[in-house]
């Protein structure tokens, strides 16, 4: 579901900054996660969060330059206020990948103000995804597996087109990176067998394409999701219903988002844990640590032992 504008990320870019756009391109604080300075025959690559710079890394090696602008493990993407810093790497950018679907719609905007010429992948167009009949998208198209394997495609195209001589080596790393998802897929599939059709709850939508892909139903009232992720407070009732699910066990498990804890959120999390039931941490952006792989191996191997309890 796309962020309200409350919550999207702004671009805070000003008229200054942007007539000595060189200048301003060295402050701090920007939240972006540069790879070590690379040859300068690299690829210069900018992706909206770590998660897609990880997977651009695995493809690209060392012939890519990657920008991660939205790296803080802490941070809640949601609330990113893009800077000067990040107008300059994307200035520079041949490749661009962005989330799209209301994300992080500063990339577009800074690309449009200059007037880049990089290929941008978008992911939710990847996705192919639309908002169900009656309701609103779910944006977070890194938690559907399918998806992220048709992502690497097009970033390996793109670098190829970008590097012409590395085409061959970027689509063998691609074909690599997807064969590694195969078996999260197959853990999913696992999942589904042994508890097709239980309930869990969740806090936001982020991990909503593993639960679905696992077999499990979303018992978690749709104000109360929303209203998290929105930054909007959630009703004396509609809090009470979803407590209700966990003192009246009637969900497995209790999927929590912890990037954007609150007081409601935590109230969620005090009444699982009162209950006796499992609690899964998930995150929008990589941990410290950690890559794509190992990061997805972990959120799918938790929901497993959560509900194997």
């Amino acid at each position: 579901m796309p962020a309200s504008p409350s919550r999207r990320p702004a671009a805070l870019i000003g008229g200054a900054c942007l007539a000595l756009l060189a200048g301003c391109g060295s402050s701090s604080g920007s939240g972006s996660d540069s790879q070590t300075p690379a040859a300068s025959s690299a690829i210069p690559v900018v992706a909206s969060t770590n998660v897609y710079g990880d997977i651009v890394r695995q493809i690209g090696g060392a012939k890519v330059d990657v920008t991660s602008i939205i790296a803080d493990p802490d941070q809640d993407p949601h609330s990113y206020e893009a800077n000067t810093q990040n107008q300059l790497a994307l200035s520079k950018a041949k490749v661009v990948v962005e989330n799209g679907g209301g994300y992080d719609d500063f990339v577009d905007r800074m690309l449009k103000s200059g007037h880049s010429s990089a290929t941008v992948i978008n992911a939710v167009k990847v996705s192919g995804k639309t908002a169900p009949k009656g309701g609103e998208l779910n944006e977070h198209v890194w938690y559907d597996f399918p998806t992220v394997a048709r992502i690497a495609d097009r970033i390996a195209a793109a670098l190829g087109k970008a590097h012409p001589s590395g085409a061959a080596a970027f689509a063998k790393n691609a074909a690599a990176f997807k064969a590694k998802l195969q078996p999260l897929e197959a853990k999913e599939a696992q999942i589904k067998k042994a508890h097709r059709g239980e309930a869990v709850a969740i806090t936001e939508p982020v991990p909503l394409y593993m639960i679905e892909a696992s077999g499990l139903k979303n018992a978690t009232p749709a104000e109360f999701s929303e209203a998290i992720e929105e930054g909007d407070d959630v009703s004396a009732r509609t809090l009470q219903t979803t407590l209700a699910l966990f003192s009246g066990e009637k969900v497995e498990a209790l999927v929590y988002n912890e990037q954007t804890s609150g007081p409601q959120t935590e109230k969620a999390e005090a009444a699982a844990k009162a209950a006796g039931i499992p609690v899964v941490p998930v995150t929008e952006t990589l941990p410290k640590g950690k890559d794509y792989l190992g990061w997805m191996t972990a959120n799918v191997d938790a929901l497993a032992s959560a509900l194997a309890k």
